[in-house]
């Protein structure tokens, strides 16, 4: 558990300087080579865990310090254990005595007295110090004092379920490939394995507990693919049918690729300015039976790669803040600055002039994000349609969406954050 500790601190140190949380994760793995099964899957809880509670750990830890700390190492260290000791199962002696053998680690030996001081004042005065960390909005909700303004402001009505949902673990659903199965006949087949699930909507199943992809029943043999069940609405609303000619702009990975290719016998093209995750989405078609053409290249810049002939169907899954996907990546809520919401809508809003134009009339075009913030959702949309008296917006389902929210879904126990528009060309 020390070696734990040790390691997820440095994790969150690099991540709290400006490191993406996912890349920080796999540059330990290529490191630390050896570390495999369930010590890995430690430090992942733990650094997860800590970016995910951050404002909490960090209200109960300020009033257990005396003065600041001279070495900000010390802080890390203390956030993961404090973790530990408010959200895992981790005998607590061992957590603090691992803690304190884990200055010496960190070649900050001086500090134990400091570090066992502050874990068993923490033990002693958990109930004090919980009540105490509600008091400001950072520490009720862990997330930056601007975020929960914001999201008071543009969801009065929901605003503390949005943010609780972004903190709790996320579910692993399941997207049904239905050209090699039905879902009826997959979940029969998990049943027959011991792996418990159950049916969401469209083609989405969702498991009482994760696990690793090949541990899945036809997962290597083109199955089923892991997909959030809001993320499975994009192709379906897209309405291809067999014979049109598709673009998916912003495609890789690949989920909503692969999910146009198995509903309709369609020509698509995939686009996406990194060369790496065009790569990731050609594995995934491949596993899947499934074939497009990828192109590298920018979508706000179409004279680049665009051949001339007019799409009938357009998804652009536009570059956004990510505030719909905080429980799958808790390290935005801290990396996010207030200004960077108005940053992603600009490029959105050149990425939706650019592609307007490839779009053929009577063709439709899905706008989606996963971002929950209305500047780069319904904002973005009414400013696209003021200036394109060309653009009919298209009605949702209401069964998919609450009428009163327009497009937008909020993040649930089933479903990330997402918002959609559907425009058609008249």
């Amino acid at each position: 558990m020390r070696d734990a500790q040790v390691l997820a601190a440095g994790v969150v140190e690099r991540v709290l300087a400006g490191r993406n949380l996912d890349l920080e994760l796999a540059d330990l793995w290529r490191r630390q080579a050896g570390l495999t099964g369930a010590p890995r899957a430690l430090v992942q809880d733990l650094c997860y865990g800590v970016l995910r509670h951050l404002g909490a750990l960090d209200a109960l830890i300020a009033p257990l310090l005396n003065k600041p700390l001279r070495d900000e190492r010390l802080r890390h260290l203390l956030r993961v254990a404090l973790y530990q000791l408010e959200h895992t199962r981790a005998a607590p002696h061992a957590v603090v005595d691992h803690a304190v053998a884990a200055c010496i680690a960190m070649r900050a030996a001086p500090a134990k007295g400091l570090v066992n001081a502050v874990l068993r004042g923490f033990l002693r005065r958990r109930a004090e110090l919980r009540a105490g960390a509600t008091h400001s909005d950072t520490g009720r909700y862990s997330y930056p004092a601007w975020w929960v303004e914001k999201i008071r402001a543009q969801y009065p009505a929901h605003f503390a379920e949005v943010l609780d949902a972004g903190n709790r673990h996320a579910p692993m659903t399941l997207r049904v490939n239905t050209r090699r199965i039905t879902r009826e006949a997959y979940l029969a087949r998990l049943t027959e394995t011991g792996i418990a699930a159950s049916a969401l909507e469209m083609q989405a199943v969702v498991l009482d507990k994760p696990m690793p992809v090949e541990k899945l029943p036809g997962f290597l043999d083109g199955q089923v693919s892991v997909q959030d069940a809001s993320a499975q609405r994009a192709a379906p609303l897209l309405d291809a049918a067999s014979g049109m000619r598709v673009l998916d702009a912003c495609a890789a990975p690949g989920g909503k690729t692969a999910h146009l290719l198995e509903l309709a016998d369609i020509t698509l093209t995939a686009l996406d300015d990194s060369a790496d995750r065009l790569t990731r989405l050609q594995a995934n078609l491949s596993r899947l039976g499934l074939a497009a053409t990828t192109l590298c290249g920018d979508a706000r810049t179409p004279a680049v790669w665009w051949d001339g002939a007019l799409f009938d169907r357009i998804l652009a899954d536009v570059p956004c803040s990510g505030s719909g996907v905080t429980r799958r990546h808790p390290d935005i809520k801290w990396l996010r600055r207030p200004s960077d919401a108005a940053k992603f809508a600009q490029t959105q809003e050149d990425i939706l002039e650019a592609l307007w134009r490839l779009l053929a009339a009577g063709g439709k075009f899905l706008y989606v994000t996963c971002s929950v913030f209305r500047e780069e959702n319904h904002h973005q949309m009414a400013r696209f349609l003021a200036r394109h008296p060309d653009a009919q917006p298209q009605l949702l389902p209401p069964s998919d969406f609450a009428p009163d929210l327009a497009g937008q879904i909020l993040p649930d126990d089933r479903h990330d954050g997402f918002y959609y528009a559907l425009l058609q060309k008249i």
